[in-house]
């Protein structure tokens, strides 16, 4: 079993929020593939990065979860490319991480 865990901004590099209509559309699609999503909205994450010496970039996020059997590399993938397209970023986060079911 695997963990499959999407870092989704709310907002754009130049601050804007994103609709709510886009992180619908992603949930129902999970949901439409996996029967199932976990996701965390209501406390925004907030990621904190250095880009070289400059001062830190802060990033505020939401998480979605989905427990899959098989990891599917390929299709994962295509899905963090056509989010890096939707959310208009240069890089999305889509990490697996294997669980034992306890």
């Amino acid at each position: 079993m695997n963990l499959i865990q999407l870092l989704l901004p709310l907002c754009d590099n130049d601050g804007h929020p994103f609709p709510q209509s886009i992180y619908l559309r992603v949930r129902d699609e999970l949901t439409e593939q996996f029967g199932g999503i976990t996701t965390y909205v209501r406390s925004p994450a907030e990621g904190l990065w250095k880009e070289g010496s400059s001062d830190a970039v802060k990033d505020e996020i939401v998480i979605y979860e989905v427990m899959v059997k098989e990891l599917d590399r390929a299709w994962w993938k295509g899905l963090r490319e056509r989010l890096e397209r939707l959310f208009r970023q240069e890089s999305i986060i889509v990490r697996a991480i294997p669980m034992d079911m306890l």
